[in-house]
């Protein structure tokens, strides 16, 4: 059964020195989390195919701590522009491109388009953090797909889980 993977790039740096939104770096919780949901991934065993990712630097900072984390090779991971403060339908059709021969998925990317997906994708509503917030920096959210990534469709499917860092022990 594939699985995917959603997750949020982990809290970047406002205050940084960088000129652009695009190159803002992760801050020092944003490198914990992500090292820690990498972690946790692992101890899931998480064996994804391919991780596609926001080619923005909190992105990338996310996604390689994740890698290293949970021992993902550095090739499996996918840059791609399009992902970039992408909304639910460009996120939706990044996904529903994805061969069939592809098993497992991780997607990192930006809100809102992320938490839009999400509540679109759940049978249910997903369930909210404390402060209100559903894909919080570095939260994950874990699906697994009846059929193949073309038939993702509105409410198709059941929430398996949905990691936070701060929820994690």
């Amino acid at each position: 059964m594939p699985t995917l993977y959603l997750m949020r790039h982990a809290k970047s740096d406002w205050h940084s020195a960088a000129q652009a939104d695009f190159d803002r770096p992760l801050n020092q919780r944003g490198a914990r989390d992500a090292a820690r949901m990498g972690q946790w991934l692992q101890e899931q065993q998480f064996a994804p195919s391919i991780i596609l990712s926001s080619p923005a630097q909190r992105a990338r900072q996310t996604v390689l701590a994740v890698a290293e984390a949970s021992g993902v090779e550095e090739h499996e991971v996918v840059f791609n522009q399009d992902l970039y403060l992408a909304d639910r339908a460009t996120l939706l059709n990044n996904l529903r491109s994805i061969p069939d021969s592809i098993d497992c998925v991780l997607l990192v990317a930006h809100n809102p388009g992320l938490d839009e997906l999400v509540e679109w994708l759940a049978s249910e509503s997903p369930p909210v953090s404390e402060s209100g917030k559903l894909m919080t920096t570095a939260a994950i959210a874990f699906f697994e797909l009846p059929a193949g990534w073309a038939m993702l469709r509105r409410g198709g499917l059941s929430l398996q889980q949905l990691q936070r860092p701060r929820e994690l022990p």
